[in-house]
């Protein structure tokens, strides 16, 4: 029964962190509505040029941090060795301010070579904010890390929430003052240059940067009310144990060693997106596209296109969070059994959510846009029914990338991402210039990289895990129920939109309609069983009242 606990836990937590991810992503939407008409597709674009840039610079300074705290702190509690896991802790925390200061000054003065560098220089001010940000998050990934190494993402959960709250709250607030203030300097220089827009957007990052704020401050206030317990733990482990803990050099040594591959395959996964829009930007304006149209093609794409794909994305990045300390304390015992259904039972919650999330978002893509961003045009929408498939590619490689490091297997990853992004560079001009797509480019590129990555981990976690997926029940029966879904969501949409003409409350029908019909079809083709559905949050309700339908 204990095993049987273990085995499903982490993915009690991890729905814990998908859940917050989700609520965050849903408040992210919700601010990103009057931000985006405060700003526009313009301010979208600078906003999206500038965080981008600052997204590279917190993956090259610390967003490995918390994966290779969480990893090496769980490895060392497997083995009942607090110490050893708090210098983890300590040393990490050294490593976050030294990577952390150094991003931050290297963005705050270099901002005027990396906007120019991506043709996009009213980001300045946008980049010149988020600046401090790299700062904040690098001490709060190691506070995050080391409490996902412990086995609760309780603390990282909460924290993500407030981090949305305060961003929401002020980025909205700064957008609109900071907007008018714009406004004022234009008229003042008699340009026609788009200081509103730019002033807004950095009015939207400085919500992230006080969102980061408030996260911190709360991690370190539940630190220090856990720090008590893990002193006397610590004091019990030195007066019972016989040998020396760990040295700081050697903990050093071993974070570095364990930072480097994960740093790398994390950086060349992310790196997509800002190669993409160097990359686009440069090869549209040489292919004769004025640039106040690529930016506008861009603000479309990453304004609209890519926060939404995004949502169910971040269940797969949550899960994949909670996955590695899990992983890494079986593979620490050498349980590869406990690895196995690990692995399996990710792979099978991650793809009971992306298949029904990709089927929803391709069939009601326009429904959606008009929904949450009535002023956008229809080509939001029609990149989304074009690139959607990319939600179960990329939920898989996320889980696959995350499963490899926490079997040790962290150079796979680096291999993969490289040759994954050579072929998305590859795609990326061929697009362009040859079929002449525009901005569907991105699509195209977003696609073969997802699909790439896909294909070469899950190879990689076949080999190195001996791990071999049930294809009907994962695959199969969660993609049957999720087309029947579509087609109840097609008809729901459309007979209600013939009967009141209403798009926002035929979208939220149509979407609760979907929900309900998916969870039945999932059910009676036996594309979960009641044990599975047991280790799922809330699992217990909702066998009894699936047995009380008959559906169980």
């Amino acid at each position: 029964m204990s095993n049987k606990k273990n085995d499903t836990s982490f993915l009690v937590q991890g729905s814990v962190l998908a859940i917050a991810s989700i609520i965050s992503r849903v408040i992210g939407l919700v601010y990103r509505i009057p931000m985006t008409n405060i700003i526009g597709e313009y301010g979208n674009d600078y906003y999206s040029c500038a965080y981008e840039i600052y997204s590279m610079m917190l993956l090259i300074s610390s967003y490995s941090l918390p994966m290779a705290v969480s990893k090496m702190v769980s490895a060392r509690m497997a083995n009942g060795r607090k110490e050893d896991a708090y210098r983890v802790f300590r040393g990490a925390l050294l490593i976050a301010v030294v990577t952390g200061m150094a991003g931050c000054l290297f963005v705050f003065f270099g901002a005027g070579f990396l906007t120019e560098l991506f043709q996009t220089p009213l980001s300045f001010f946008a980049l010149r904010v988020l600046a401090p940000t790299i700062f904040i998050v690098a001490i709060l990934g190691v506070i995050r890390g080391f409490f996902q190494g412990l086995g609760t993402m309780v603390p990282s959960a909460v924290s993500q929430i407030l981090e949305q709250i305060v961003n929401a709250i002020v980025s909205v607030a700064a957008a609109y003052i900071l907007f008018g203030y714009g406004s004022r300097i234009a008229a003042v220089l008699g340009g026609e240059q788009h200081y509103a827009e730019a002033y807004g957007a950095a009015g939207g990052t400085l919500g992230t940067s006080t969102g980061a704020v408030a996260a911190l401050a709360f991690c370190i206030f539940v630190f220090l009310a856990y720090r008590k317990n893990l002193k006397k733990g610590i004091a019990r482990e030195r007066r019972l144990r016989k040998t020396q803990p760990e040295a700081y050099g050697s903990v050093m040594k071993i974070l570095i060693m364990t930072i480097i591959p994960i740093l790398l395959s994390t950086t060349l996964y992310n790196l997509v997106s800002i190669v993409d829009q160097g990359l686009f930007k440069n090869l549209a304006i040489a292919q004769g596209h004025a640039s106040d149209q690529v930016s506008l093609w861009w603000g479309v794409y990453s304004g609209y296109y890519r926060v939404l794909v995004n949502v169910p994305i971040s269940i797969s990045t949550a899960l994949a969070t909670s996955s590695v300390p899990a992983l890494a304390a079986a593979f620490a015992k050498q349980d590869r059994g406990q690895v196995k259904r690990k692995i399996s039972l990710s792979m099978r919650f991650v793809l009971i959510v992306a298949m029904p999330c990709t089927v929803g978002m391709i069939v009601l893509a326009h429904p959606i846009i008009r929904l949450l961003f009535p002023g956008a045009s229809d080509l939001a929408g029609t990149l989304i029914q074009a690139g959607g498939i990319s939600i179960i590619f990329y939920s898989i490689s996320t889980l696959s990338n995350a499963v490899l490091q926490g079997i040790d297997q962290m150079r796979i990853p680096i291999r993969n991402a490289v040759i994954a992004l050579a072929a998305n560079v590859a795609a990326v001009p061929v697009s362009l210039y040859v079929f002449d797509l525009n901005i569907y480019t991105m699509i195209v590129g977003n696609v073969v990289f997802s699909l790439v990555m896909c294909i070469l981990n899950g190879l990689s976690v076949k080999k190195h895990s001996g791990f071999r997926p049930d294809i009907m029940k994962t695959f199969v029966k969660p993609a049957a129920a999720a087309v029947i879904m579509g087609a109840a969501v097609y008809g729901v949409y459309f007979i209600t939109y013939r009967v009141t003409g209403i798009n926002a409350l035929c979208t939220v029908v149509s979407i609760f309609a979907g929900m309900i019909v998916y969870a039945i079809a999932l059910l009676l083709i036996k594309g979960i069983t009641e044990q599975e559905l047991r280790s799922f949050p809330k699992g217990t309700v909702i066998i009894r009242f699936a047995k009380k339908l008959h559906l169980l």
